[in-house]
């Protein structure tokens, strides 16, 4: 009987150590992500959706949610477990646009390229209005030695300080008779010079070099290529940052024309989109309160200057806009969640996320429907492997990031707190791997924590040479801005944040109008999820976990914006 007894217990103790002996990191595993993925990628399948189906994704809109949903029953569907969608208080009301139109009608007859401003309201049915430029005054320059002829910022000329209440006041009462019932274009038509040196779309393998291998850190050829990544339009100009006493900012100024253009009734307001090759940006509505303004569009620059210039010689200008918007109840946004169990570490957690949610002027492709769908690729390869990982991996799919980050920080403060004020979570925590830049390729990463941390991170990558990346640096700050991963950071924890080649993120489609899934590189894309799989596989599987900063050496929060 004790013998039994023995013999039942040891094959207890040998049971309840199996899942630690069979949990082993793969010698093979970077060969299996690659021929799984070369096989059976459904990188491009899952943008099709979370872009072509349920783009655009505005934070708080029916369609983000329906995204959210579909994303969480696929991964699901993968295989993976505790999929959910986890509510943060968002407290505003949704919004969506459901019709736009605007032609002009005399003296000549065209469509015009326009989107909506998010959080404003609609024109009740078809308007017909007199077009008119509202240029508000400016002060003087803010730099008295500067060129007046000069470009400047935004192709409005150098910055100037902003009119005084006086003469604000005074050129809105001139101009009340012409506002009431026109379509009322906000600004000068900025100047769009041609670019004839454009950025090229890829880093050249010695900027990459020279920005993440170690060995580059002191090569005098690596000098000048760096190292690391990691509301309303148009007004009149000038007043940005702090002003002398007596001058208006340009937050000020544009306040004051929003309530000016509501209580003059005005038809519909355009702003200039101020961009070239008819890119529109088209945010929002600073108070997300549709009755603090009126109709709103952002018109792209050529159809823009095209109408100041007929109306600056002195003949009318007909224009005729629908514009159907609808608003939803306030009410909490998701953050969308869905994991890889782990086993013997399964209380630790490795992450990878981006954020779902878009401006809506597209279809939100390369910001950031692919980096979603890139992460949940890389799970999908883990899943189809029937990889065991040791520490549980959760993809998070962020909302509210276009508005502040406001997602991945309400779930970094649930589930983590601070490095001040820590959960229980917060020790358990071994990562989090973010993209938020397009298309491009990964050509190396950034994470917050000590060298240490960098040079893991190196070694996992080193392997994936031949898909160009270059390895990974160190960061210290803990700033928020830009993007989720520095969420993280801001916590004190080890957020990992991608770099891409830009292709044509910054010139073309970052938050406009040509976001969509044809600027989307297969090939590219399809790299990245294997990098990322492999990435988070050895973070899941290795025996310690990411070194972090001693509290004696942890860096302090910034003052200010962005220390949170």
């Amino acid at each position: 009987m004790k013998y039994r007894t023995f013999a039942a217990a040891l094959l207890v103790a040998v049971c309840a150590s199996l899942p630690i002996a069979q949990a082993q990191i793969d010698p093979s595993i970077n060969d299996k992500i690659r021929a799984e993925e070369a096989a059976n990628s459904q990188v491009m399948r899952t943008l099709h959706f979370l872009a072509d189906v349920h783009g655009p994704r505005l934070t708080g809109s029916p369609s983000h949610k329906a995204a959210a949903e579909w994303a969480v029953k696929t991964m699901t569907g993968w295989g993976m477990v505790n999929g959910k969608l986890e509510p943060w208080d968002w407290n505003k009301p949704g919004w969506a646009n459901e019709f736009l139109a605007v032609h002009a009608v005399a003296p000549f007859k065209d469509a015009l390229v326009v989107e909506a401003l998010a959080w404003t309201p609609g024109t009740n049915g078809t308007v017909k209005a007199k077009a008119f430029n509202l240029v508000t005054p400016e002060g003087p320059l803010a730099n008295p030695t500067a060129d007046p002829a000069a470009a400047g910022r935004g192709g409005r000329g150098p910055q100037r300080l902003g009119p005084t209440q006086a003469e604000l006041d005074a050129y809105l009462a001139s101009v009340a008779d012409k506002v009431k019932g026109a379509a009322v274009l906000v600004g000068r038509p900025a100047f769009v010079a041609v670019n004839l040196d454009p950025p090229p779309g890829r880093q050249s393998d010695e900027q990459v070099r020279c920005r993440y291998d170690e060995a580059a850190a002191n090569d005098p050829a690596c000098q000048n290529l760096g190292r690391g990544r990691g509301g309303f339009g148009g007004g009149g100009g000038g007043g940005r940052g702090p002003q002398p006493e007596g001058r208006l900012t340009a937050a000020q100024v544009a306040e004051k024309v929003d309530a000016f253009l509501v209580a003059s009734k005005a038809a519909f307001r355009i702003n200039d989109a101020a961009r070239p090759h008819g890119q529109i940006v088209a945010f929002n509505n600073r108070t997300y309160d549709a009755a603090t303004a009126v109709p709103t569009v952002v018109m792209r620059n050529e159809d823009y200057g095209r109408i100041a210039r007929i109306l600056a010689d002195g003949t009318p200008v007909e224009l005729e806009a629908t514009i159907t918007n609808k608003t939803y109840p306030s009410g909490p946004s998701f953050n969308a969640v869905a994991e890889i169990a782990g086993s013997d570490k399964r209380d630790e957690v490795v992450m990878a996320g981006g954020h779902l949610d878009s401006w809506h002027s597209a279809t939100g492709a390369t910001d950031n429907a692919i980096g979603c769908a890139i992460m949940m690729e890389a799970a999908r390869i883990l899943k189809a492997l029937n990889v065991q990982p040791r520490r549980t991996i959760r993809i998070a799919l962020w909302s509210g990031e276009e508005e502040g980050l406001l997602g991945s920080l309400a779930y970094v403060k649930q589930h983590f707190g601070s490095v001040e004020k820590p959960t229980p979570e917060f020790a358990k925590f071994n990562g989090y791997l973010n993209i938020d830049t397009g298309t491009g390729r990964l050509r190396g990463a950034s994470v917050f924590g000590p060298p240490e941390a960098a040079k893991i991170l190196r070694d996992i990558l080193a392997p994936f040479k031949d898909l160009k990346v270059g390895g990974a640096v160190a960061t210290s700050s803990r700033a928020t801005g830009g993007t989720d991963s520095t969420s993280f950071n801001n916590a004190g924890l080890p957020g990992i944040g991608f770099s891409q080649d830009s292709i044509e993120y910054n010139s073309h489609t970052h938050h406009t109008n040509l976001d969509t899934y044809e600027r989307v590189i297969e090939t590219d894309v399809r790299d990245a999820a294997v990098v990322v799989a492999a990435t988070l596989y050895q973070l899941a599987m290795q025996e310690q976990p990411l070194p972090r900063f001693t509290p004696d050496k942890m860096p302090a929060l910034p003052a200010g914006r962005g220390g949170q």
